[in-house]
């Protein structure tokens, strides 16, 4: 369980602070970016939530499935918080597990499954749930590419399952950004704004 009851302690002041395992660490730290971003991103996620309600209709009901992801991203950040050491406790340390990245990629296939096939790249845009998707989704991609960091310089202290992830939870994010466009994808142009004489 979860005990919070000062919020400032001042160990932070010399520009360290403690990883799960009571480790002191740069707060520069690959890892501390790693799941300082998974955060932010968790953040970025609780914005699409909000703009998803307030959109109601269809977009309304990805509120609760964003909610869900929002504990998988603490799930996350936990995870790299905190080393995985050879000292017979890991089974006590919360992990990323399969059934979380499966459910994901079940959520993509039934969503995917009935939007038009591509045909250009998407903009982040159309509607503000959409959009909020879409920029909830680049930050996970974030968070991605620093937890992969973490993990190559890390690899026995690092749960590669935090990687996967993320990298099926900035793909959910994507197609779920294209349903919350119900009147289409805003689709790029390539050169559409290049002079030509």
């Amino acid at each position: 369980m979860v005990k919070l009851n000062k919020i400032y302690t001042r160990t932070g002041d010399d520009g360290t602070t403690g990883l799960g395992d009571g480790a002191r660490v740069a707060k520069a730290d690959a890892r501390v970016e790693a799941y300082g971003t998974t955060d932010e991103a968790n953040a970025a996620v609780g914005l699409a939530v909000i703009a998803c309600r307030a959109a109601g209709g269809p977009a309304a009901t990805l509120a609760p499935i964003l909610e869900t992801m929002q504990h998988d991203l603490f799930d996350c950040g936990a995870d790299l918080c905190t080393p995985i050491k050879d000292d017979g406790k890991e089974g006590q340390r919360l992990r990323i597990i399969p059934d979380q990245i499966e459910r994901l990629e079940a959520l993509i296939d039934r969503y995917n499954e009935d939007l038009d096939p591509l045909t250009s790249f998407v903009l982040p845009g159309g509607t503000p749930p959409a959009a909020a998707l879409h920029l909830a989704r680049t930050i996970v991609r974030r968070a991605e590419r620093l937890a992969s960091i973490v993990l190559e310089t890390q690899p026995e202290e690092t749960n590669p399952l935090v990687v996967r992830y993320l990298n099926r939870l900035s793909d959910l994010l994507f197609v779920l950004g294209r349903v919350a466009n119900p009147q289409g994808d805003v689709l790029w142009k390539p050169g559409a704004n290049r002079e030509t004489h």
